[in-house]
């Protein structure tokens, strides 16, 4: 068990004949009581800063926990919304590439359809132009018949028609 400045100041000393002066060992047990006293309180204020100075690093252990934490959960999230990220870039330019295929393909099916229409268009151009043509030939074919110098030199004997009409009025 540790002394207090109580033992020390109430210790007593048996006497004997050629012993210490008394006034000397009393002055002196006086000074190492004070001493002690204040060795003790400046033990008991070591010890008050070493619980504050305890109670401060399990605090910034602690936020230090939290930090490392935060970092990591932060960390991973950021991991997350990358790999989100890529996955969707990579959708879009699927659907990107589905939707120029498509686009690809409806042209070529158009111009494969209009190509089609201009090969059937040019059929019937020449179908017209033939019939056309032959129309033509056959209409100057009758322009240039002996009927029409036939019906030039037919002389129309306007007498007679000249006496039926003095007739009916």
């Amino acid at each position: 068990m540790a002394l207090t400045p109580l033992d020390i100041h109430n210790k007593e000393f048996g006497r004997s004949f050629r012993g210490y002066d008394e006034d000397e060992v009393n002055e002196f047990l006086e000074q190492i009581m004070k001493d002690y006293e204040g060795v003790l309180q400046k033990n008991k204020q070591l010890e008050e800063q070493l619980d504050m100075t305890n109670e401060r690093v399990t605090h910034f252990t602690t936020i230090e926990n939290t930090l490392q934490s935060s970092i990591l959960i932060a960390q991973e999230a950021a991991e997350e919304v990358r790999r989100n990220s890529q996955k969707e870039a990579k959708l879009i330019v699927k659907e990107a590439e589905k939707n120029a295929d498509r686009i690809v393909n409806d042209a070529l099916t158009k111009a494969r359809r209009i190509a089609g229409e201009i090969e059937e268009l040019k059929k019937q151009s020449k179908v017209f132009r033939n019939r056309f043509r032959m129309l033509a030939e056959a209409q100057l074919e009758m322009i240039n018949t002996d009927d029409w110098d036939l019906l030039m030199d037919y002389e129309v004997d306007t007498a007679g028609l000249d006496k039926l009409e003095a007739e009916e009025e």
